[in-house]
């Protein structure tokens, strides 16, 4: 039985390498619109299983993991920018400020299936605009939940976290690792 990592993300393919290296690497064609009357959580857990769901599809003999992350300020969802100009729009409206991110993970394997979320309260420095045009100019924030990431120069943005640290990357390794270990998966 083979692990499946049902995303195209860089971060966690790596993430997923503290856990094993023995996996492959299946890109969903799931629609991952998110239904706006569901809460943050429900919406990560959703869209990760449909991700799952179509690559197990595929790989029904493995076990698959999914994940989707999501940045939340006043109730609202902040995906992937559309463009610069609405990197700069999520990024102003996260300075000096604090903000949650979640990601939803999914797990199906023939026998088994998980499903749960992790969420991280993370707190900006205040920006000014200069700040904020100069970090968008690295274009980091294209392909980022809320503009942002950790991992990177955007860690000049942070003052502080509460909580999985991983989780703000995309994927909530040490949770992760203990599910697995609990349903024997690895």
């Amino acid at each position: 039985m083979a692990i499946i990592l049902a995303s195209a993300s860089p971060r966690r393919k790596e993430l997923l390498r503290f856990i094993t290296e023995d996996f492959t690497v299946s890109v969903s064609d799931a629609d991952e619109t998110a239904d706006p009357s569901k809460t943050p959580e429900e919406t990560v857990k959703e869209l990760a299983r449909l991700k799952g769901e179509a690559v197990f599809m595929n790989y029904p003999e493995d076990t698959v993991i999914a994940a989707d992350t999501v940045v939340v300020i006043d109730d609202t969802i902040l995906g992937k920018p559309a463009n610069k100009e609405d990197a700069f729009r999520m990024l102003r409206s996260l300075s000096g400020r604090s903000h949650y991110v979640y990601t939803g993970v999914f797990v199906k394997s023939k026998n088994k299936e998980i499903s749960f979320a992790e969420r991280t309260e993370v707190n900006f420095f205040e920006l000014s605009d200069e700040e904020i045009n100069a970090y968008i100019a690295t274009d980091e924030p294209c392909d980022k939940a809320g503009s942002y990431g950790i991992q990177g120069k955007g860690s000049t943005l942070i003052r502080s976290i509460t909580g999985d640290y991983f989780n703000v990357v995309g994927l909530p390794v040490a949770r992760l690792n203990r599910e697995l270990k609990k349903h024997g998966l690895i």
